[in-house]
């Protein structure tokens, strides 16, 4: 019976998986954002593409 409960509960959340992890990427980005990780990352990749292309 424990089984069954649990298959059932499996399905359940492959039916939801895409929801979940978009609904925990979101929530992340909005931290990310409050945090001012956003502007460091810009940073980052600017510094990597300008290295890239050999200006930086």
């Amino acid at each position: 019976m424990a089984q069954n409960h649990m298959k059932s509960g499996l399905k359940l959340l492959k039916k939801y998986r895409s929801s979940i992890l978009l609904a925990i990427g979101i929530i992340l980005m909005i931290a990310g954002i409050f945090t001012d990780e956003a502007e460091l990352v810009l940073e980052k990749a600017t510094r990597i593409c300008l290295e890239c292309i050999g200006i930086g």
